[in-house]
């Protein structure tokens, strides 16, 4: 729920009209707009590339994963762990473009332990990919805007752990 909604609800419930620290928020919500936007594009248009990078950059620190016996082993399991990357990236995606981690939380995070535990995924590894995104989606921005997805990447590790 974006800070606009959130805002509204809320006054609503209460029936009054939106405080001066709610537009305030609103306000630099809405003049955030833009570069919110250019994050998630930049995201979007580069997730190929984010998620085979961080994947080698996980592999490599955790052959555990692709060795036999491992959760990734295997073409097919490999190919499985790469698609939850990019599921988790566009999670990301969605935080920063409503300028909250509210659809991070709603949409991914509920439950996400209980279901690695119950697949005997090591929820670690799952962060360490989190973590690998976002060093490598981070490199590609500039430090504003790497400062600002950094830290829906690391809300969902946060959450994960």
């Amino acid at each position: 729920m974006s800070i606009v909604t959130k805002s509204i609800v809320n006054a609503d419930a209460e029936a009054r009209y939106l405080s001066p620290g709610e537009l305030d928020r609103i306000k630099s919500f809405v003049t955030s707009g833009e570069r919110r936007l250019r994050i998630a594009q930049a995201l979007t248009e580069n997730r190929e590339r984010i998620v085979k990078q961080a994947g080698d950059q996980l592999f490599q620190k955790r052959p555990d994963v692709v060795s036999p016996g491992g959760n990734a082993y295997g073409q097919e399991m490999t190919a499985t762990c790469l698609r939850d990357m990019d599921y988790y990236l566009r999670l990301i995606t969605y935080g920063v473009v409503a300028g909250d981690v509210t659809p991070i939380e709603e949409i991914g995070v509920v439950g996400v332990r209980e279901m690695y535990k119950s697949l005997g995924t090591p929820i670690e590894a799952v962060a360490e990919g989190v973590r690998a995104m976002k060093n490598v989606a981070t490199s590609m921005m500039s430090g504003e805007d790497a400062a600002e997805a950094g830290s829906y990447f690391d809300y969902l590790v946060g959450a994960m752990q």
